[in-house]
């Protein structure tokens, strides 16, 4: 096979497990019943007038399974912390006690849950799309490599290889959204 159709299969195979792992941490902020860090993932609060992540001005951690326990690392940061999360509406409702703030997770309604299957499933298939587009741009690529002296036969070939990598990696996505959904739905 040609040395450039082999970099382009290198480069669409790193790209497209890029694409999983950013799916799989969009997933991490869809909450499933249980406290996670990564529901303020995203989160930017007013650190004396820059937009700084929670993360970087706060401890945050996960006492038990149903609260985020949040403390600032310094004590005036804790009133625009509060701000920020209940800006970010998150559906979580912060409880200042001027040393840490807590965020009780409430159990999930059957309704809820189902509207946080579909919204996984919405960002599952954002997953396909950005792969499809990925082996879109690779075909492109590939096509061009006519003009470089690739025979049509590795054009082909690559082609094929392609096709199987993103099979490959939208089953990976199939996969994820099933565990996803099953970790939803169990009460």
């Amino acid at each position: 096979m040609n040395e450039f159709i082999k970099l382009e299969l290198d480069d669409v195979t790193a790209t497209m497990h890029k694409a999983i792992a950013h799916l799989s941490h969009e997933f991490l902020k869809i909450r499933a019943g249980k406290a996670s860090q990564a529901m303020l993932d995203g989160i930017m609060v007013d650190y004396y007038g820059a937009a700084t992540p929670l993360t970087q001005v706060a401890n945050v951690n996960t006492p038990d399974a149903r609260t985020i326990a949040v403390q600032p690392w310094e004590k005036a940061m804790i009133i625009p912390i509060e701000k920020a999360i209940m800006e970010a509406n998150i559906g979580l409702n912060p409880q200042n006690d001027g040393i840490l703030i807590r965020l009780n997770v409430p159990p999930l309604t059957e309704e809820r849950r189902k509207e946080l299957v579909k919204k996984s499933r919405e960002e599952a298939e954002r997953g396909k799309i950005t792969i499809r587009n990925i082996r879109k741009e690779a075909n492109t690529s590939i096509n061009k490599l006519k003009n470089d002296g690739a025979s049509e036969d590795e054009i082909k070939l690559g082609e094929i290889e392609v096709q199987k990598l993103t099979d490959t990696f939208i089953a990976q996505v199939d996969t994820l959204i099933a565990i996803k959904e099953k970790d939803i739905m169990t009460v």
